[in-house]
């Protein structure tokens, strides 16, 4: 099991970019959350089985049809013990 700290970059608010990653999070059998930031990223935090995780961080370079990504940067975090996976409100 891993965590990791996703700071994705681009046009990825207003997109629907939290709700899409939710739903491949999920999907992904992956725990934490996703929340925009005031400058314009979206942050993820993620954990899970490390292929599960290297998936997800694939995955949010395409991110959701109306989202231009133009970065993603991954930062090594320690796990935290949060049910499920979740979006959180604006920091």
């Amino acid at each position: 099991m891993i965590s990791r700290r996703l700071l994705v970059s681009g046009t990825v608010q207003g997109v629907f970019y939290r709700r899409w990653t939710e739903t491949n999070a999920r999907s992904l059998g992956l725990t934490g959350w996703v929340r925009n930031l005031r400058g314009g990223d979206v942050e993820i935090h993620v954990s899970g089985p490390e292929d599960r995780v290297e998936e997800m961080i694939r995955r949010c370079w395409q991110g959701p049809q109306a989202a231009r990504v133009s970065g993603v940067l991954v930062e090594e975090i320690e796990m935290e013990d949060v049910p499920g996976f979740s979006a959180r409100a604006t920091a």
